[in-house]
């Protein structure tokens, strides 16, 4: 199941994605465009998110002394304890609101994910398992079609088609047996047949077959065919290439590269860069939203939040994806954290900004020691 998302892929991002592709020819422009109108699209949700996150910096502190009295108070009173309790959220707010905007958007954001990760900025591939029986047990097998769940494919810029593999004779075969896999739609269209009608150069786009395990049991051409040779199991992988992969956009040699080094060891310095932004901004938001402040009643927490941005920068380099997607969570990250720099600026509400200028007040009146940063500041105020 996937909750929607293949729904949100060919019914929001590729029409989008299309468009803007249709007015400037870039797969990295429409990338940024995509990205920037999906951000703008989420603008009220994600800002809810982060109004109810600030708040409850500010609040929290007051606002779990006021439960933990209430709760003491009115333990035996259940009634009473709900009344209070909801007292204290209508007057601080909600610590769970902040979650019900990030969730909403979630789906999207999924889905734009996957858009990205899919055609035509990468190599999409069917996996088709094959089972190969004695030739004794030809009796026992019925011939049934197998189909894979249909991806969009780019057969040529802006033209797209729901492409399954099918194997008309069934992924169920005796030894000696043929059969082929085909790239097809869901009218029985074949890839090749819609490359040749949209492509101006077909040749170039042809899709790639592989036999990925159980070499031993089975084979397969260039064209598809699959030949059952012993009994077992097997997997056979048919490919469909990426229009977009190998074209690049600005610094970034191309769209379907994955990894910070290539098979050569040399390092791809486009996507190290972007990994290095990447952390760079998320430790930049942390800041403007107060996450990675290091006077953090919790010092536990806010060690975490220092090391966030590492962990998750760190993690691109053994779990790899491809320079496209790294691109839109750029973006979407520097986007981000444009949106909590004017969101931080915005006034609080006034029982809140009471808290702040109290604690202000107290801080300013609070004697320091010699040694203390800010004490020559101090007695100049």
């Amino acid at each position: 199941m996937d909750f929607g998302i293949g729904f949100l892929t060919n019914n929001i991002m590729l029409p989008i994605l299309d468009f803007f592709y249709g007015i400037v020819p870039s797969y990295g422009l429409a990338i940024v465009a995509l990205t920037l109108v999906i951000r703008f699209a989420l603008y009220p949700l994600n800002a809810g998110s982060i109004r109810n996150m600030r708040r409850m910096k500010v609040a929290q502190p007051l606002m779990q002394k006021r439960v933990k009295e209430i709760q003491e108070r009115y333990k035996d009173n259940p009634t009473k304890l709900q009344e209070e309790m909801s007292g204290v959220y209508k007057e601080f707010g909600n610590p769970l609101a902040g979650c019900f905007p990030v969730l909403l958007q979630m789906p999207i954001l999924f889905a734009l994910f996957a858009t990205l990760r899919g055609s035509p900025f990468a190599d999409i591939n069917y996996d088709v398992n094959v089972q190969v029986f004695p030739q004794e047990k030809i009796e026992q097998i019925q011939p049934q079609v197998f189909s894979t769940a249909p991806k969009a494919i780019y057969v040529s810029d802006g033209s797209h088609f729901p492409i399954s593999a099918v194997v008309p004779g069934g992924n169920k075969l005796v030894v000696g047996e043929k059969t082929d896999i085909r790239l097809q739609t869901a009218e029985g269209q074949s890839i090749s047949s819609l490359a040749a009608e949209y492509n101006e150069d077909p040749s170039s786009f042809q899709p790639k077959w592989e036999v990925i395990k159980g070499d031993n049991v089975v084979a397969i051409d260039e064209a598809g065919n699959i030949t059952a040779l012993a009994p077992g199991d097997a997997t056979v992988r048919a490919q469909a290439p990426g229009l977009a992969a190998n074209k690049g956009f600005l610094f970034i040699k191309a769209l379907g590269r994955i990894g910070v080094t290539g098979d050569d060891g040399a390092i791809h310095w486009d996507i190290l860069i972007m990994i290095l932004g990447f952390g760079a901004s998320l430790y930049l938001n942390q800041v403007l939203s107060g996450q990675g402040s290091a006077a953090s009643d919790n010092s536990q927490q806010a060690a975490v939040n220092k090391f966030t941005p590492i962990i998750f920068s760190g993690m691109f380099l053994f779990f790899p994806l491809p320079a496209g997607v790294l691109m839109y969570m750029l973006i979407a990250n520097i986007f981000q954290t444009v949106q909590t720099f004017f969101l931080s600026r915005e006034p609080l509400p006034e029982n809140l900004q009471k808290i702040v200028d109290a604690e202000a007040k107290a801080e300013d009146n609070r004697q320091t020691l010699p040694f203390e940063p800010g004490r020559s500041k101090k007695k100049k105020a």
